[in-house]
């Protein structure tokens, strides 16, 4: 058996990978209609595509054109992306004002960015200072990554959180700075595998708030007590706990009310 190397399929061209842009639209969001549409009123597809017709000219070792470009784009969309920037493959930008995108920041393809998302450096040096997103991650509007950090395959950023380290595949980061608080894969993908409910964020506060509840119903259960009233602790007595795991109010407390 001979050794034969294949060679590598090459890299789709520019007009192919603008195309998958404007096809993978209609996966990420229900308002799209049509093809015409999506290219003449979606301004992260007009940032996007004035991006890959200037990313290759940064390439080959032009300046001034490629970032003029890269102005014209932020003129006319409110989306700054860098000419240096490395962006794969079916990158969507959904409403996109206020999206900031740095020189030496890595997006891997089928990612998604809702507006007021900064990719950011933290250093005055040249070199690698931006961050490097894995294939499948959906960053929230207003998520800051700031920093040469590294984010995993299929990563999810919480709205407004500030991400300033590494963040392993199938992870949910939230807070500032953001803290992981979900690892696991999705179990509902849209067509193209990419996670798009990241309204569904766990809330760590209210995790914590549940397991002191539940320990304080533990101890009361060993204790013989199962609930405090005016009058004192007595087995008859529960403490009552609302939908959404709040201790509810005693019914004989009122607060005024505004008129109207």
């Amino acid at each position: 058996m001979s050794d034969v190397v294949l060679a590598a399929p090459p890299p789709p061209g520019v007009w192919s990978m603008i195309g998958e842009d404007v096809d993978s639209v209609f996966a990420r969001d229900p308002a799209a209609r049509n093809r015409f549409e999506v290219y003449t009123t979606y301004p992260g597809v007009h940032a996007l595509l004035l991006h890959r017709l200037a990313h290759p000219l940064w390439r080959r070792g032009l300046r001034w054109l490629p970032r003029f470009i890269s102005y014209l784009a932020r003129i006319w969309t409110s989306i700054d992306i860098h000419p240096g920037a490395c962006i794969g493959r079916r990158f969507f930008i959904d409403h996109g004002a206020g999206v900031v995108i740095g020189e030496t920041a890595e997006v891997g393809d089928d990612v998604t960015l809702y507006h007021g998302v900064t990719l950011g450096g933290t250093s005055w040096r040249r070199g690698k200072r931006h961050p490097t997103l894995g294939d499948g991650c959906v960053v929230g509007a207003g998520a800051k990554i700031l920093g040469p950090v590294v984010l995993g395959r299929r990563v999810k950023v919480g709205a407004n959180s500030v991400v300033i380290g590494h963040v392993p595949d199938d992870s949910t980061v939230v807070g500032i700075p953001a803290k992981v608080v979900r690892t696991r894969p999705s179990r509902h993908p849209n067509p193209l595998g990419i996670d798009l409910d990241h309204h569904l964020m766990p809330d760590p506060v209210a995790g914590a708030i549940t397991c002191l509840l539940d320990r304080i119903r533990h101890l009361e259960e060993h204790l013989g007590v199962h609930g405090c009233g005016p009058g004192g602790c007595s087995p008859e007595d529960e403490c009552k706990v609302c939908d959404a795991k709040q201790v509810c109010e005693p019914p004989d407390q009122h607060y005024p009310t505004l008129g109207v």
